[in-house]
């Protein structure tokens, strides 16, 4: 379905309807709704959300790069959430999606029962760090721009964080090839520009305040995030780290019935406590 919010047209697409306990499921860059499609069906205890983010998927790509902020984002899923009446719920985010997902539990604490990051960070931790990603970041949106998004993809599906996903089965590779080469060139140069790493403000120094339940997954062959996932838990109050063996940066692509269990294993654990 289509909603209006923050002035832009945003696609939710919704499992499971007709349940009330609700998991808002937020993809990664260069990600849609249809991520989450072979995890919404192993999950069937719970409503689904899925939505698309800014500039990413059927929701707007506007040409403005000031519409594509963390802080506009946050805003514009607060509505989305408020005309679905979802007062609480359990908030999943994916890489960037974990970071939005993070991003919205520091703003909105009340509203998010349990948090669960896969292959998440709160961001780069100085700016000189942020500044060098923040370089980076426009070179690259400038090449999606000047070259399109064959090319894009091309060179962003041989990088060293999507590498476990040669092993996967031909279809599966397709499928997710098929998800980025959907995307709109300006929707991700602005992404970059003004939701990257470079771009966000640091989380790290509000872990401490999330006093909300949170489930972090990560792939054992993305040491990487395996090491920020083990930071992140020594700051947050009430967080487990779980690490999935022979899986990479994208475990639910990767092993989605697996995913889908770890997920539903860490909502229970939370029910009984």
């Amino acid at each position: 379905m289509n909603l209006q919010a923050r002035g832009m047209n945003v696609n939710v697409r919704i499992w499971n309807g007709d349940l009330e306990q609700t998991i808002v499921m937020l993809h990664g860059f260069t990600g849609s709704t249809a991520t989450w499609e072979d995890v919404a069906i192993s999950i069937t205890d719970y409503r689904i959300v899925a939505i698309d983010l800014i500039g990413h998927g059927q929701t707007g790509s506007p040409l403005e790069t000031a519409a594509y902020t963390m802080e506009e984002q946050i805003l514009q899923l607060n509505e989305i959430l408020q005309q679905l009446d979802l007062h609480k719920v359990i908030l999943l985010g994916y890489s960037m999606g974990g970071r939005v997902a993070l991003s919205y539990a520091k703003s909105y604490p009340d509203r998010v029962a349990q948090l669960i990051l896969e292959s998440a960070s709160p961001g780069l931790k100085t700016e000189g760090e942020r500044a060098l990603r923040r370089s980076s970041d426009e070179s690259l949106a400038d090449r999606i721009q000047t070259y399109g998004i064959e090319d894009f993809v091309n060179k962003w599906e041989n990088i060293p964080l999507f590498a476990s996903q040669k092993r996967l089965p031909p279809d599966v590779q397709q499928k997710v090839r098929k998800e980025r080469l959907a995307q709109s060139e300006i929707g991700l140069a602005n992404s970059l520009r003004r939701m990257g790493t470079g771009a966000q403000t640091s989380l790290w120094p509000y872990l401490e305040q999330l006093s909300m339940p949170v489930t972090l997954i990560t792939g054992d062959l993305d040491e990487k995030f395996c090491n920020i996932a083990g930071e992140m838990q020594a700051l947050l109050p009430s967080a487990q780290h779980t690490i999935v063996k022979n899986v990479g940066h994208a475990i639910h692509v990767e092993n989605p019935e697996q995913f889908a269990t770890i997920v539903k294993d860490a909502i229970k654990i939370q029910k009984l406590t």
